[in-house]
């Protein structure tokens, strides 16, 4: 039986990550890609950052391997080992076909086709690294290299119309092609079906039915720009306005303190990490979300199917998701004033509110797990055939 493997990265997992011996369950990056390729008739594999990865079980029947793979490029070492482990799966497993994802998935991935003449390599790119005003290096150094990571890839996926132009200007292997995917998916039932008391929530946050609760989710990272939507909630002037941030990083106690500086302490609400994201969402008015970098962001695609009008950075990505004047306003990322005057708007109108937040729950349709997986198959179909 002909062998499948799928590839991803993520970050350098602790001591205890790497040796967690729970049953591996998989969300929307590489389940619809792991079902499709199963239900093709492939012996299925996926890279995960585990030891001993092959004795873990999944939930669902592919085998496991730890493909090593972590978001660093620079990271010599980890990625020598990455390369020796999916050399030996290569040769061992009769590998005809590898699927790979991300900077590090797929220099890994892409390398190993070439030197050990992989049948069929397919990239997914989740946001290419020379976006529009990225750094000299990336759109010199970095885009060389994914153009000429592109002659050994037969098909490549992108997730927003930015990328997708762009990789069109690339040559691929003989017969290759690019292709739009809409993303990763969401499951959007899993968010209209969500029931909650909406006083009892507030009142778990120490807020009233009165206030307007602006939401953001993510890791505290400079590329996510907090500092932005906290000067515009400043900007505002308005105690009754309130922005929860859920997420953890390294940006916590600068943020904390320029939410002192500005006076708005008591109106910016740091919450780390929660698993009642969507309970959240239904919760709040707004989402704020001025970051500088995404792909296709899973995170305003959840605040969509929550159903919240969005102030959004207008990047690669948001554009995509977000339809300006309808489902909420896309704004510079770092203009605070243009952000806190459409936050302005939104608070003296719950009418407009109810008409973005009706708008977006129909437009999150079309990014729905549903619609990415029947893409997927009309891919896999025509590449793999």
């Amino acid at each position: 039986m002909a062998g499948y493997v799928f590839i991803g990265n993520s970050a350098k997992p602790t001591e205890k990550e790497l040796n967690n011996r729970e049953i591996v369950k998989f969300g929307n990056v590489s389940r619809p890609c792991l079902e499709i390729a199963l239900d093709m008739g492939y012996d299925v594999y996926c890279g995960i950052n585990r030891n001993n990865a092959e004795e873990l079980e999944a939930d669902i029947p592919v085998k496991l391997y730890d493909s090593h793979t972590y978001r660093s490029i620079m990271a010599f070492k980890d990625n020598y080992v990455a390369y020796k482990n999916l050399r030996c799966l290569i040769k061992d497993k009769e590998i005809e076909v590898i699927h790979c994802n991300t900077p590090v998935g797929g220099m890994i991935g892409r390398l190993c086709g070439k030197i050990f003449s992989v049948k069929k390599v397919i990239y997914t790119a989740h946001g290419f690294h020379f976006f529009k005003g990225a750094p000299l290096f990336n759109r010199t150094v970095l885009k060389w290299a994914e153009m000429f990571m592109a002659h050994w890839t037969d098909a490549i996926l992108t997730m927003n119309e930015e990328d997708f132009q762009s990789a069109k200007k690339f040559k691929l292997r003989k017969g290759g092609k690019v292709y739009y995917v809409p993303g990763v998916g969401i499951n959007t039932e899993d968010f209209f079906s969500v029931q909650i008391n909406k006083q009892a929530k507030r009142d778990e946050l120490g807020l009233s039915m009165e206030d307007i609760v602006c939401i953001s989710m993510g890791d505290l990272i400079p590329r996510k720009n907090y500092e932005t939507s906290i000067k515009a909630i400043a900007l505002c002037n308005n105690p009754k306005v309130h922005y929860l941030i859920c997420g953890r990083g390294p940006e916590l106690d600068n943020l904390k303190n320029l939410a002192k500086k500005l006076g708005v302490e008591n109106q910016i609400h740091f919450l780390g990490f929660r698993t009642d994201i969507k309970e959240l969402s239904k919760t709040a008015d707004i989402f704020l979300f001025t970051t500088l970098q995404e792909g296709m962001p899973r995170s305003m695609m959840e605040a969509m199917a929550g159903g919240l009008a969005c102030i959004a950075s207008k990047i690669r990505g948001n554009v995509d998701l977000l339809e300006e004047g309808i489902g909420g306003y896309l704004v510079p990322a770092k203009d605070e004033n243009a952000v806190a005057d459409r936050l302005k708007r939104l608070v003296e109108n719950p009418n407009l509110r109810e008409e973005m937040r009706k708008a977006n729950l129909e437009r999150i349709k079309k990014f729905d797990i549903s619609v990415v997986k029947k893409r997927m198959e009309e891919i896999y179909k025509e590449v793999l055939n």
